[in-house]
C-alpha cells in the first residue's frame, strides 16, 4: 500500500486502533510489520494528534513519566 500523505496514514492507524481494540503505539507498530515498512522511515508520515496519542498511551503504561493533570 503507498502511503500519500500523514493524513492517510493516520486514518489507517485510527481504523487499526478501532477495528483490533489496540492501542495506538501498537497499532502502529503492526501496520509497519504487516506492511514491512521500517519505523525509521514513517516519522515524516505520523502526525501532532497521533504523536500525542502515542505519548499519552506510553503515560498509561508508565513508559513516561505522569504528568500532573488539573481537576475538573
Amino acid at each position: 500500500m503507498l502511503l500519500n500523505s500523514p493524513k492517510t496514514f493516520c486514518m489507517n492507524i485510527e481504523n487499526i486502533v478501532k477495528e483490533k481494540k489496540i492501542s495506538h503505539m501498537d497499532a502502529v507498530l503492526w501496520y509497519c510489520e504487516k506492511e514491512g515498512l521500517e519505523l525509521e522511515g514513517i516519522s515524516p508520515l505520523i502526525s501532532k494528534a497521533l504523536k500525542e496519542k502515542i505519548e499519552a498511551d506510553a503515560r498509561e503504561l508508565n513508559f513516561l513519566p505522569r504528568q500532573a493533570k488539573l481537576p475538573i
